[in-house]
């Protein structure tokens, strides 16, 4: 008997069969001389350590995510084509797909801190700046910087290590705003310290490049969207890709109808209104806005889709630029920007600031010729206004109530506003 299912062994040809037939007591052998089946060969979704830029680590953002990449939880659009063909390096973002299950996707988008082209510059610049070559690894390098070994030795993240860096939300640190990055920094285990003992060498440098480079993911992961924060989600980092979630940019709205133009300019005030007032005493401001900046996610609601350009000053403790900063730069200064960009001086920030820049370059845009004449007249009257800085009339405050009060009777109340549907039926807030 045991030699008939031998012998019937080296004639099966379906796994399932063959495997059913070794339990049966199938000497392996013997089993081992017949012909193997072919085996099953998955699509690969080949994309190289250079894409992702994890060829560049430790001066790199993070690797949180990357088991995600290469487990194909996380795809290009692109991929979801026969072809699996990834798009161009050379591009700054790009839209993806997220899973946690392989059954159900979500939209995400994947970004570059700046685009490739001024990564491999910059990449440029530490080697010839640092160690006068063309090509050196950039991890030695930095690692060599009086900047760095003073990270290296600090328990501690204070302003005099952040001096100079070009991130606007680093030009006027408190040491709590401080003390949060290092306490909410998700690209190690959570340790709820404001020391830095859970930071390896490793994790300050990628933590001390990205505020170099880019502070938006940072933004994103210290006042994340689950406490209230109108920014997208973070979901992780890889080499030099970010994941987040998904939005619009604000530029594809532009031709909506009216009342959806009036829901938005509404939430855009919200967002600066709670930009300038919030539980934290913290006060964020933009040094630059365009299309770009905000974002609409597919439930209609309005975030901040860039925070690379947003500024903080603590009310509460007050800013600490120290004596000197406009003058030290370093290494880390000059990595995308120009060296000899001015700072702006944390004492000329307005509560006005970011509404006179909106009102120049977003809301126009977004209401014009959108209404009938009275109401369009009346909006454009406020937004000229507005725009030259508002006068001696009033501060911010009152200019947003101002427009606010014209908008509001405009929005409708219906399911193309996903993100307060039903609830406007039932509420006057709306």
């Amino acid at each position: 008997m045991g030699g008939w299912i031998c012998c019937l062994c080296s004639r099966v040809a379906d796994p399932l069969m063959l495997l059913l037939v070794l339990a049966l007591g199938c000497n392996p052998s013997t089993a081992a001389t017949a012909s193997p089946s072919v085996p099953h060969v998955k699509p690969s979704y080949s994309f190289g350590r250079t894409f992702l830029g994890l060829d560049k680590c430790n001066a790199c953002i993070g690797t949180s995510i990357c088991k995600k990449f290469f487990k194909e939880e996380i795809r290009f659009d692109t991929w979801l084509s026969s072809h699996l063909k990834l798009p161009p390096s050379s591009l700054l973002s790009y839209s993806g797909n997220y899973t946690d299950d392989a059954k159900s996707w979500r939209l995400v988008d994947i970004t570059r801190l700046t685009s490739k082209y001024q990564h491999d510059r910059a990449d440029k610049r530490i080697c010839t700046s640092l160690l006068k070559t063309k090509t050196c690894s950039l991890e030695r390098a930095l690692r060599r910087t009086q900047r760095f070994q003073k990270w290296l030795r600090a328990k501690r993240l204070t302003p005099d290590l952040v001096q100079g860096l070009p991130s606007p939300m680093l030009r006027c640190p408190s040491q709590r705003l401080l003390d949060r990055i290092v306490r909410r920094y998700a690209e190690v285990p959570d340790a709820g310290s404001i020391y830095m003992d859970h930071l390896t060498d490793r994790d300050k440098l990628r933590l001390l490049y990205t505020l170099a480079v880019n502070s938006h993911p940072i933004l994103l992961q210290i006042f994340p969207d689950v406490e209230g924060w109108p920014f997208p989600r973070y979901l992780g980092s890889c080499g030099r890709l970010v994941v987040s979630a998904s939005t619009r940019p604000l530029r594809d709205f532009f031709g909506v109808a009216p009342e959806v133009a009036a829901d938005l300019a509404l939430q855009l005030l919200a967002v600066l209104r709670s930009m300038a007032t919030n539980d934290l005493n913290y006060f964020f401001y933009f040094t630059h806005v365009d299309p770009g900046t905000f974002g609409v996610f597919s439930n209609g609601h309005l975030f901040i889709r860039d925070a690379s350009t947003l500024g903080i000053i603590d009310k509460e403790e007050g800013s600490q630029q120290i004596d000197g900063q406009q003058e030290y730069k370093d290494i880390f200064s000059c990595l995308t920007v120009d060296c000899q960009s001015a700072f702006l001086s944390c004492d000329s920030i307005r509560e006005k600031h970011s509404l006179v820049m909106v009102c120049q370059d977003l809301l126009p845009k977004l209401l014009a010729g959108k209404f009938l004449p009275p109401v369009q007249e009346r909006i454009d009257a406020f937004l000229q206004r507005c725009a030259r800085g508002l006068g001696d009339g009033g501060g911010a405050s009152e200019a947003m109530e101002e427009l606010a009060e014209i908008l509001k009777p405009l929005r409708s109340c219906d399911s193309r506003f996903a993100y307060r549907y039903p609830d406007c039926r039932y509420s006057d807030k709306y």
